[in-house]
């Protein structure tokens, strides 16, 4: 059984490549909800969601997020009214987020709720919420905006998508962690994993997240020969998002050399790309096996590619 630990557009192309490789049925995806955030009265799940389109066939791969070919008729008539129009949510992603919030206030578990959109949405991958509980992810930010002076703390929404991730952070904190419990499954899943890969996610506000609840850590440490990760960072930024200038701000080497020293506790294996060969010596001087290949997920047939790469590393 293959375990992935995800978050983001990196983690929906990393599984969409697996799922070529090997047999859907045979992963299980262990997923942020660090993200999540309730608008409109809607409990919104963005990396579930990323995630389960993607899998489905259902993304939109120019901007990364919500579904392809979607309408705006709710969010346009919502702008006239003056209404909180400024994270887009498509006419048939609102139905995702009715038909969750409803199941929830019923008082479904997250997991549960997960599971059945992923079977209607005829997607073989389990997916795995990190916990049942809530945890949102908090961001302060290092200088004033709209949202009020320097220091302040904003949800991870109102930083990503309403401040369009352009102002430099000095905290981040993950609320409700530490009264969290791992999700149904996760901590078996990562038990009995052949091979744990840590997609390209974003090491700060996608992996961090999943290692705040209390016993995943542990868990991964335990396990550290099985933990193969995909470097987010080609040389020396992300590809899509904050990630190189979160590291940066937050103290840590916006490298690949900086991806292995965060991951380095419970990573044994770091595959990094072509672009960065020559900061092999630096990621094997943290203590993490170094491996290169092409590591751009641009296409299905690459994402293909890579996810055999990995699954083949030794281990």
């Amino acid at each position: 059984m293959l375990v992935t630990l995800c978050g983001g557009v990196g983690a929906a192309r990393m599984l969409s490549g697996l799922v070529r490789v090997v047999s859907p049925r045979e992963i299980t995806a262990i997923v942020n909800v660090g993200d999540d955030m309730v608008l409109h009265g809607l409990h919104i799940s963005p990396d579930l969601d990323t995630i389960t389109y993607t899998l489905a066939g259902m993304d939109n791969r120019e901007t990364g997020w919500g579904i392809a070919g979607e309408s705006w008729t709710v969010m346009e008539e919502l702008a006239e009214l003056g209404g909180q129009s400024w994270f887009r949510l498509g006419d048939r992603d609102l139905a995702t987020h009715l038909f969750r919030t409803e199941r929830l206030r019923a008082g479904e578990p997250l997991s549960a709720v997960t599971a059945d959109i992923a079977a209607r949405r005829q997607i073989g991958v389990q997916l795995l919420p990190v916990t049942d509980d809530t945890l949102r992810t908090r961001i302060t930010l290092a200088e004033a905006t709209e949202l009020g002076p320097a220091g302040t703390e904003v949800a991870f929404q109102d930083y990503f998508v309403r401040l369009h991730h352009g102002v430099p952070v000095c905290a981040v904190r993950f609320e409700g962690a530490q009264s969290a419990r791992p999700g149904p499954g996760v901590l078996g899943a990562l038990r009995e994993a052949d091979r744990i890969i840590v997609c390209p996610s974003n090491p700060i506000v996608s992996i961090a997240p999943l290692l705040a609840v209390p016993d995943v850590l542990d868990t991964l440490k335990s396990r550290r020969d099985r933990v193969v990760a995909v470097s987010p960072i080609v040389a020396g930024a992300a590809l899509k998002g904050p990630a190189d200038r979160l590291m940066a701000e937050l103290g840590s080497d916006p490298s690949v050399a900086g991806v292995a020293r965060l991951y380095a506790p419970w990573v044994s294996t770091l595959v990094i790309d072509e672009a960065d060969r020559d900061l092999t010596q630096a990621v094997e001087a943290e203590g993490v096996r170094c491996v290169v290949a092409p590591t751009i997920l641009d296409s299905p047939g690459r994402a293909a590619a890579l996810a055999k790469q990995v699954i083949d590393v030794g281990i």
